[in-house]
């Protein structure tokens, strides 16, 4: 039986990826206390890394917008391989977005506002959650986004 984000995803036109392994010593999602936290995810697409470059720079808005919705499409991954299904998700309760950019660079959240309307698209109301949009000089491998969360598991 489908599950009903599952459905949702579908219905969207998303087909989520196999959950990406960790390249360093950490694992990519942690279980405690009725909590689900989901290390940082980088728009790692099927052709591997996209959206590589500094917003302000190489990349524009609306390409920081889309590298951090294909991090949440990871995010989703991650929890899908760590919950085994999506309806266990109570709410996102969070979302930490780091966006690599020219110190000039002013706007973060629009370009993480890509990880929360997908969110929302998914999830509806328990997809609303708390936020930080910040700038940062650099990112793993130069990407231009990277997207951490936190989820409630019901």
């Amino acid at each position: 039986m489908t599950s009903q984000i599952e459905s949702r995803l579908e219905a969207l036109g998303i087909v989520l990826p196999a959950a990406v392994a960790p390249v360093a010593n950490y694992v990519p999602a942690v279980e405690s206390q009725g909590f689900l936290y989901i290390s940082g995810q980088i728009p790692k697409g099927a052709n591997g890394l996209e959206y590589v470059g500094k917003l302000g720079r190489e990349l524009s808005v609306d390409d920081g917008r889309a590298a951090a919705r294909l991090c949440a499409i990871n995010i989703l991954a991650q929890a899908k391989l760590a919950l085994g299904d999506l309806d266990r998700v109570g709410r996102v309760v969070k979302l930490v977005g780091f966006v690599n950019c020219d110190p000039e660079f002013g706007d973060h959240p629009q370009v993480v506002n890509g990880a929360s309307d997908l969110m929302v698209e998914v999830f509806g109301d328990k997809g609303r959650h708390a936020r930080s949009a910040v700038g940062v000089a650099a990112l793993p491998f130069g990407v231009g986004v990277e997207v951490e969360a936190i989820l409630e598991i019901a």
